[in-house]
């Protein structure tokens, strides 16, 4: 519903209801938006948290590198995610590289911008409420995924979420290409096992691929081995 406002001479008017995707989708104060090619830095690990960004086409890969050179993907983003929202809890720096999987779209909201509008809009505040209870979720389960799941198992969950079983709206059972290096670094194995798993997928019917792992293709008979005990 519009919200009638006053005019200086005292006649109403209607001001437009805010629309928190419409306002993502455009450049404005505090905002910009920018392309990125696939292997793309959007940001790296130490560089300073002075802004949010927002995914609008495309996935976005999260990693960290030890001080030993180790590197662990922490997650991969898509559409409708947001990074780098540490910021607004005060955090001075980056804490991991978020690098481009494929051709992606990419909006950054300045820390101040940001704080504006979830200050003054209600329907943004629920967008990025509703992304942060998500994502701890989310969070949450790779945690337990962790410690009491097989590879095997962890490896046919991350699957299965990249081709968003299980999530509202309709699967996307074709994922962007994805390294098995980077597989194994999500689900902390070697690629050896990424390999012989993917291979036993195959020939079990679970997921289709051919010459790397460009246009996977994701059966939701790959539950299967999530819910096998």
């Amino acid at each position: 519903m519009d919200v009638l406002a006053r005019t200086p001479n005292g006649n109403s008017k209607s001001k437009p209801v805010f629309d928190p995707k419409l306002f993502l989708s455009k450049v404005g104060e505090g905002r910009t938006i920018a392309n990125y090619a696939r292997k793309d830095v959007v940001f790296a690990q130490g560089d300073p948290g002075n802004a949010i960004f927002y995914i609008q086409k495309g996935k976005v890969k999260l990693s960290v590198v030890s001080n030993a050179g180790k590197e662990a993907v922490i997650a991969v983003l898509g559409a409708g995610d947001f990074l780098g929202e540490g910021c607004l809890a005060g955090r001075p720096v980056c804490l991991a590289t978020a690098t481009a999987m494929s051709d992606c779209l990419v909006v950054r909201l300045e820390k101040a911008a940001t704080i504006q509008v979830l200050h003054d809009e209600p329907a943004f505040s629920e967008l990025f409420l509703a992304h942060m209870l998500s994502r701890n979720m989310r969070i949450e389960e790779d945690l337990v995924d962790q410690l009491f799941n097989s590879s095997e198992k962890r490896l046919a969950r991350v699957l299965l979420l990249m081709a968003h079983f299980g999530k509202e709206g309709k699967p996307e059972p074709v994922i962007a290409k994805i390294s098995q290096e980077t597989l194994a670094e999500m689900i902390g194995t070697t690629r050896s096992r990424v390999s012989f798993f993917m291979n036993k997928f195959r020939k079990l019917g679970f997921i289709e691929y051919s010459g790397g792992l460009d246009g996977l293709h994701v059966h939701s008979s790959l539950l299967n081995i999530v819910l096998h005990d």
